[in-house]
């Protein structure tokens, strides 16, 4: 990204859910996702995904504040909490529904495995009831790909596209292609920076903003760190938290996997310095698209 394709009206974010701390691969996310701001002269925004009680860890939220806040990684603006957003979203659903956009589905998971995965519009003209009944979007505007400002050119396939996909779940909670769109629009987040593991899901919330007729942002899907046996790190594959101690050293190996330059003599700069330092060198192309650690 050139100089002059820089704004002041940059907004990015991280949107960590608090399933459980933070751990080596959650700080890479974090970290590209602050310097793009920062190297753009944008805010960078901080929402708790606190959609999803039942997978939530408690204290995990504030941990994860208290972790980043260590790791130098100071947000703009209060943070937002999704558990505090849901007439927001629940307005939504409403509008679609009012829209004829939306319709219960009372199909089984296990009806849609067996149809190979992909969701048949089954029940999209019976007018069922909404008792134990997912919610499900009308899709009139699929998306077959979109460009990724790293990975490049994105398709998914022609059923993927085309799938009425679940908005509001069976068991009452707001699904997270809902959730997401609704909230990325309330904060005015222009380019989303996250994980490459949130690729596929792209597509259908693109095809929401073009529902609800939102601005669509760009999009910057980063490598993912692996670990020794080929998995993605996450909180399910039990990945160590981030130590409170020194944080210069996890923040140099994170830049170093983010194929970022070399800052000589780290060890002897200040946090803020070594993250200023990141920022003057920061370069979104040099990040290698599908890059492995050792």
């Amino acid at each position: 990204m050139t100089q002059s394709e820089h704004s002041s009206l940059y907004v990015g974010r991280f949107a960590p859910s608090p399933s459980g701390d933070l751990h080596f691969g959650s700080l890479v996310t974090a970290l590209g996702s602050y310097l793009q701001a920062r190297a753009c002269h944008g805010k960078w925004l901080m929402r708790i995904d606190d959609i999803d009680p039942p997978r939530e860890v408690a204290g995990a939220a504030s941990r994860i504040l208290k972790a980043l806040e260590h790791y130098g990684l100071n947000w703009d603006d209060k943070e937002l909490y999704q558990s505090q957003r849901h007439d927001a979203y629940r307005a939504i659903l409403d509008q679609l529904q009012q829209q004829g956009k939306s319709y219960y589905c009372t199909c089984t998971r296990q009806r849609i495995q067996q149809l190979g995965g992909f969701y048949d519009g089954y029940c999209r003209e019976l007018h069922l009831c909404a008792d134990n009944a997912a919610i499900r979007l009308k899709q009139h505007h699929p998306v077959y790909g979109f460009r990724d400002k790293l990975q490049g050119n994105i398709t998914v396939s022609t059923e993927m596209a085309k799938e009425d996909f679940i908005i509001h779940r069976k068991d009452g909670l707001f699904a997270y292609n809902l959730v997401v769109v609704v909230d990325d629009n309330y904060q005015g987040v222009t380019e989303i920076v996250r994980g490459a593991d949130l690729i596929e899901p792209t597509v259908r919330q693109i095809s929401l903003y073009n529902q609800l007729g939102f601005k669509t942002p760009d999009y910057v899907h980063l490598p993912l760190v692996l670990n020794k046996e080929g998995n993605k790190l996450s909180k399910q594959n039990h990945a160590p938290p981030l130590p409170l101690s020194d944080p210069r050293p996890l923040l140099i190996d994170a830049l170093s996997f983010l194929n970022q330059p070399t800052i000589a003599g780290w060890q002897d700069l200040t946090i803020e310095q070594l993250l200023q330092q990141a920022i003057a060198g920061w370069n979104i192309n040099a990040v290698l698209p599908e890059k492995h650690n050792e």
